[in-house]
């Protein structure tokens, strides 16, 4: 999945892929990843547009951008969580979610 290698070419760390298009009409896949610092959450997001642009795809949706301690980029069928440590302990989606399949990560192709 573009998006999570993406993540994975700026050192993201714990990558995971939900499957969650039989569960929510929000989106096909999330994917939930950690950063070690504002500045790496932003370099993570920043690639994501980047390989989505390269692509010939399109945002729909950012949010949490500069100094937040989680960015949300919506690019229509996958939502990406970029989170710091501290923030995704707090939030665990991957318990929220833990309905969803999860993608493994050699299926996605990083």
């Amino acid at each position: 999945m573009l998006c999570a290698k993406a993540a994975s070419d700026k050192k993201a760390e714990d990558i995971i892929i939900l499957d969650v298009k039989k569960i929510s009409s929000i989106a096909d896949y999330f994917i939930i990843c950690t950063a070690a610092s504002t500045r790496q959450i932003k370099a993570v997001y920043e690639n994501i547009d980047k390989a989505l642009s390269a692509a010939g795809e399109n945002l729909h949706h950012v949010e949490g951008t500069d100094s937040s301690q989680w960015v949300l980029v919506d690019s229509y069928d996958v939502v990406i969580h970029i989170f710091n440590e501290e923030a995704r302990n707090y939030y665990s989606l991957e318990r929220l979610w833990g309905d969803a399949p999860r993608v493994p990560l050699r299926r996605a192709a990083l």
